[in-house]
């Protein structure tokens, strides 16, 4: 299976957005995980969980489409398990209390 054949472009801007889901899901898991380590609170400490998967999902689907000879749709498909768990976590944060 060929890997990537998109255009700089694209390769380009999908680094750009990975990069910032990076950042964002970062410190929306920084804030989270600070907030629980203030009120102790299990729902938050599960919120942060489940943002650090969808941030660490990106980050490996990034790697996975930039650096390896993988095809997108691994990487693709990857980053979406990855945002699948993330956001389970995340529902259960929210319904924990």
């Amino acid at each position: 299976m060929p890997h990537n054949t998109a255009s700089p472009a694209v390769t380009t801007a999908l680094i750009i957005v990975k990069t910032g889901i990076l950042l964002l899901g970062g410190l929306i898991t920084y804030f989270s995980f600070k907030a629980y380590r203030r009120t102790r609170s299990p729902a938050l400490r599960a919120l942060a969980v489940g943002f650090g998967i969808v941030t660490f999902g990106a980050f490996v689907a990034g790697v996975i489409d930039t650096f390896l000879d993988i095809s997108l749709a691994m990487g693709v498909l990857v980053d979406s398990v990855l945002t699948f768990v993330g956001f389970a976590v995340i529902t259960y944060s929210l319904y924990v209390e």
